[in-house]
């Protein structure tokens, strides 16, 4: 494994199981060979952004985890990278535009903008803001996209409803895939927040619910409580309660109301080596508690560690933006604000800055590193 300059060091004090009760619970080609690949994690995919890379949004680059740039793909229009962790990935706008990329060969495949055929005349299209989800059917190897229909406005108050549509990846060529319209869910999810474990996408809350908490209204649902969407069957799930609203109050955490009111925009959830991970960064605590999604029907979450964020980690920061596992049990956390990546060894309580610009979005590419040696390499 790759060596990396250590800036500092913290803390992770494994937990036992706590237990929570639930609500217990989803037309384009890339070519035949993407059906069945090697998926060890080698490299990680970033896009410049941020900082030093403000000037190069029309790249994407995959670097290996010392920073070293080894290739880079076209993005001339400055789409933001899905987070995933595939041997595709996905980039897409908030303006209703989504590529997906095959870094093997650097081909880029725009996928269509014209919504389903019963979705024409909703409300919802007349100014899209779009959000997306990528992911892959283990048992027929396809690709499915998921794509959101959102307004940028409180929902609640408007009476609108959000539209989702799936499109899917195949052998009938890209040229004639077509969006399939899907039905709303009861709940509104944040879009932005959406991350792929297996075959299920699983979303936040919409941020409406936390804007209701902030003006002391009880929304009726816990703020960390988790909505999901099976890719394969394309039905949504039941709701997943999230591990910390029902022991907020309690000796676990002996927080009050005040500390409570910003737990939406603290918690982040991440796909870690295929577990449902949902990590609560209490920046005036200086500490960040990972929990791991143990048994789906009967909510059952383990924290699995407390991680000291100071000295190593910008205390400027709210929240995580990304989070991925690599083979070894390292932790790779990204941050949104100051786009730094560092590396946390729950073995040795360490963690470690990976030098390199700063980004504002990264995607794990699970292809090995002979399946990179065509294209626009470094």
């Amino acid at each position: 494994m790759p060596s990396f300059p250590v800036s500092g060091s913290g803390s992770c004090t494994p937990t036992t199981k706590t237990e929570q009760p639930s609500t217990p619970a989803s037309d384009s080609n890339l070519g035949q060979d993407l059906i069945e690949n090697p998926r060890r994690p080698t490299y990680l995919e970033l896009r410049r952004a941020e900082a030093d890379f403000r000037d190069d949004k029309a790249r994407i680059h995959v670097v290996d985890l010392s920073g070293n740039v080894v290739k880079v793909i076209p993005n001339p229009d400055g789409h933001q990278l899905l987070t995933t962790r595939l041997d595709l990935t996905c980039a897409a706008t908030v303006s209703n535009s989504c590529r997906v990329l095959y870094p093997a060969t650097g081909s880029i495949h725009i996928l269509p903008e014209s919504p389903a055929s019963v979705h024409l005349n909703e409300e919802n299209l007349r100014e899209p803001y779009t959000h997306f989800a990528f992911g892959r059917i283990a048992t027929t190897g396809e690709y499915k996209v998921l794509r959101i229909f959102d307004r940028p406005s409180h929902h609640l108050a408007n009476n609108e409803h959000q539209l989702f549509e799936v499109l899917t990846i195949n052998g009938s060529g890209a040229v004639h895939a077509r969006w399939r319209a899907r039905r709303s869910h009861d709940d509104y999810v944040e879009g932005s927040s959406a991350i792929v474990v297996g075959e299920v996408v699983y979303f936040k809350l919409d941020s409406i619910y936390q804007t209701l908490i902030e003006a002391g209204v009880n929304p009726g649902i816990n703020p960390d409580c988790i909505i999901s969407f099976d890719l394969e069957s394309e039905e949504w799930r039941d709701v997943l309660r999230g591990p910390i609203g029902d022991i907020f109050f309690t000796d676990e955490y002996d927080d009050h109301l005040e500390d409570y009111r910003p737990l939406w925009s603290e918690i982040t959830i991440a796909d870690l080596r295929g577990s449902l991970a949902l990590a609560h960064y209490h920046n005036c605590h200086h500490v960040m508690d990972l929990w791991l999604l143990k048994d789906f029907d009967n909510g059952i979450w383990l924290k699995e560690c407390r991680i000291q964020i100071e000295p190593i980690f910008p205390t400027i920061e709210w929240c995580v933006k990304a989070l991925f596992m690599l083979d070894d049990g390292r932790i790779v956390i990204h941050f949104p604000e100051t786009g730094l990546l560092f590396l946390h060894d729950p073995r040795t309580n360490t963690s470690a800055r990976v030098e390199m610009r700063r980004l504002d979005a990264l995607a794990m590419y699970t292809r090995n590193l002979l399946s990179l040696q065509v294209g626009d390499m470094v």
